[in-house]
């Protein structure tokens, strides 16, 4: 079968695709038939070495995989060949196969295809815990989310308002925040050409966000949290802009509000029973029509290095996927 490799901890221009033996299922493993892999910004920190963990070389990226079951190993039995499944691979999903834990392996909903179910499980996953088990957000509260029309950002701003929140989309392009908008975001801001803080503020009567959701980091973190309000909580999803910022620990003591960290991978390893509960009401949301992932390209296994470039370069919408 054929992989992208990395090979030592690089750019993406160093990654090489090359032919590879087949992988074989463990005891509770399987082995899926790639058809479809998203493509996630923690995909460019590891093949850098910058993530929580460092893969064995040589690895494939692609943490977010769907496709049909090849093979079962002992002990699994909810599964079978031919079984169109979505899957938490961790990584390896940049390949025509991928050998995955049963446990985090899930049968496709009805009516959903394989590059919906490759971009929903990390995003909307990551978002629903941030939002409902981090935040705790309550209906009629009002969230800002950061970076709004990227992989995770358009996932918040969707499930903001499902959840009843007044939603403030910020982004860097007028286009970006166009699908925002389509997304049924409230307000809008543009942070490249607007005062972050003070249209917070001017939006929702000086009184600041209840919540807000931070996967870029950078410059923007500090203004944002300036305009968070009283008892706010301060969602830590990620540094997408590549600088991870210093905070000033008196502006949370001014605020009475929290920083809290959310590490979605963390959570499903040590609470798997809440994660599946999570990805069951997250179904139950896309089923009804209240929630779909925004897919703007797909790439070919060979343009795997540029689409994860155009993840670093943060030119992506939504998600992008890759078709082995």
């Amino acid at each position: 079968m054929k992989a992208v490799l990395c090979k030592e901890f690089g750019l993406p221009d160093t990654l090489v695709i090359e032919d590879v033996e087949s992988p074989k299922p463990g005891k509770g493993q399987v082995v899926i038939s790639v058809k479809s892999c998203s493509v996630n910004f923690p995909d460019t920190l590891i093949i850098q070495g910058l993530y929580q963990f460092k893969p064995p070389f040589p690895f494939s990226p692609g943490g977010d995989v769907a496709g049909t079951i090849k093979e079962v190993g002992e002990g699994v039995k909810h599964l079978k060949p031919g079984d169109n499944v979505f899957a938490l691979a961790g990584h390896g999903g940049f390949a025509e196969e991928v050998v995955v834990d049963a446990k985090v392996t899930f049968p496709m909903a009805p009516g959903m295809d394989y590059d919906t179910s490759a971009a929903f499980t990390m995003v909307y996953g990551t978002s629903y815990h941030a939002l409902k088990d981090r935040a705790q957000l309550k209906e009629g509260e009002t969230l800002l989310v950061l970076g709004a029309a990227g992989g995770v950002g358009l996932t918040a701003v969707e499930l903001g308002k499902v959840m009843g929140a007044k939603v403030i989309a910020a982004a860097s392009t007028q286009e970006k925040l166009d699908l925002c908008k389509e997304y049924r975001a409230d307000e809008v801001i543009n942070y490249t050409t607007e005062n972050l803080k003070d249209r917070i503020k001017e939006l929702t009567g000086g009184k600041g966000a209840d919540v807000v959701y931070d996967p870029v980091g950078g410059d923007y973190t500090e203004a944002a949290l300036r305009a968070t309000a009283w008892e706010g909580r301060f969602l830590v999803i990620g540094f997408a802009a590549g600088d991870i910022p210093k905070i000033p620990l008196n502006l949370p003591l001014l605020k009475g509000c929290d920083i809290r960290g959310v590490f979605w991978g963390s959570f499903v390893a040590r609470d798997p029973q809440a994660n599946m509960t999570n990805i069951m009401e997250l179904l139950q949301y896309y089923q009804s029509g209240k929630i779909k992932p925004y897919i703007s390209k797909k790439y070919t296994l060979e343009e795997s290095a540029q689409a994860l470039q155009d993840i670093m370069d943060r030119k992506v919408k939504g998600k992008i996927v890759i078709n082995p």
